[in-house]
């Protein structure tokens, strides 16, 4: 057993001084730290306490992230999902949907077993305390059953209508995909993935406005990288955009000042709704990587120390890091610290249906905590109650 002791913890919508977190995999008990100290020394010499300075937020969660540290999704190998899982923790992401590209066949149902395995190999360390790394909850399927007008980065020979014959056998860990509603003839597949709980977002896509209020009615309830490779907002041709303002679409939207202007995400998003967003990183193998030349789905990818881009000058994921979203936005907008924690945290687990076990501090929720110093920098991460070492 556990206890954190801390300056500043965020339970809820609110920032509580003087709290201590008790816990083990899981959140045990929250209470001050006075009512903490006046427990028997019985008790408090039987935990192991952390005294910390700073703020303690809940682990954030990422629902779209292709690679980092010079590995990728579609490596299709549990030493890259290994290697991901480590390096990204160090910027607070305690769990994440491994993002898959519009790639052959044969390499997303390989990227769809090694994500089955390494699922299997994460709880089996779990059970011997050496879990390290975020946690993987899943697959995100990005593409290939997208529009090739709007296939942004993705690769256009492997573009594909949308189909549950081959996706069948992975359902146990597609959480997510992304779709353009146009290219599923009469909603037919849209459809028959109602009760499967998997999250349906539109995402390259060419829609129009009337299309994509019908997906919504259908079940197409999420929207991927608001605003990029998708239709944009006109008066007379609202588009994908018109219809999020329209409908009660949820969306992810990547907070890095390229791939929306970062003077207007701030106004974008209260106008929709923070509980309706999600920040995501959408990072591809060049995050936390030094620039170069790097590749997305078998595509070259040219990388300053700001964006990633094909050679033809496509916007092709990015090396955001989540902890960098929260000062980009407290910086360029007027939304508040806990508005934005709550984008990284609680809004991507209610996205999931995962609210129940992440997404906040809460007694009996999985112990995800990410410490942040006054900058907002990351100094410590607890995935499922495991302290790991962000010096490796």
């Amino acid at each position: 057993m556990k206890a954190i002791v801390c300056e500043k913890v965020l339970i809820g919508h609110e920032v509580v001084e003087n709290q201590v977190v008790i816990f083990d995999q899981h959140i045990l008990s929250i209470e001050s730290k006075s009512a903490f100290e006046s427990r028997p020394i019985e008790f408090i010499e039987k935990v192991e306490v952390h005294r910390y300075s700073g703020v303690l937020v809940p682990g954030f969660i990422d629902v779209h992230i292709h690679g980092a540290s010079g590995h990728d999704v579609m490596d299709g190998t549990g030493e890259a999902i290994q290697k991901m899982s480590e390096s990204i923790v160090k910027m607070g992401t305690t769990a994440f949907l491994a993002t898959t590209m519009t790639m052959a066949q044969d390499r997303i149902e390989r990227a769809l077993n090694t994500v089955r395995n390494h699922q299997t190999h994460q709880a089996e360390q779990l059970k011997i305390g050496q879990q390290s790394g975020a946690k993987l909850i899943g697959a995100h399927l990005e593409g290939p059953f997208i529009n090739p007008i709007f296939k942004g980065a993705q690769n256009l020979t492997y573009i594909q209508k949308p189909t549950r014959q081959w996706l069948d056998p992975h359902m146990d860990v597609i959480k997510m995909i992304t779709l353009a509603p146009e290219m599923d003839e009469g909603f037919a597949f849209i459809r028959s993935m109602k009760d499967t709980g998997v999250v349906l977002s539109i995402g390259h896509t060419g829609c129009d406005y009337e299309t994509a209020c019908e997906a919504y009615e259908a079940g197409v309830h999420h929207v991927t990288h608001c605003f990029n490779a998708m239709t944009g907002l006109h008066h007379r041709e609202p588009g994908v955009i018109g219809a999020i303002l329209s409908k009660p679409f949820s969306l992810d939207i990547i907070a890095d000042g390229i791939h929306v202007h970062p003077g207007f995400i701030g106004p974008f998003i209260k106008l929709k709704g923070i509980d309706k967003t999600v920040l995501i990183t959408d990072a591809m193998r060049a995050a936390m990587m030094p620039p170069g030349n790097y590749d997305l789905g078998g595509q070259k990818v040219i990388v300053d120390d700001k964006r990633c881009c094909l050679e033809d000058g496509t916007l092709a994921g990015s090396i955001l890091r989540l902890d960098q979203a929260i000062r980009n936005l407290l910086k360029h907008s007027d939304l508040t610290f806990v508005e934005v924690v709550r984008m990284l945290t609680e809004n991507p687990a209610k996205l999931l249906g995962l609210f129940h076990e992440r997404g906040s501090i809460a007694e009996g929720k999985v112990a995800d905590f990410v410490l942040l110093n006054d900058d907002y920098q990351v100094s410590k991460v607890y995935v499922e109650g495991i302290l790991n070492n962000l010096e490796a």
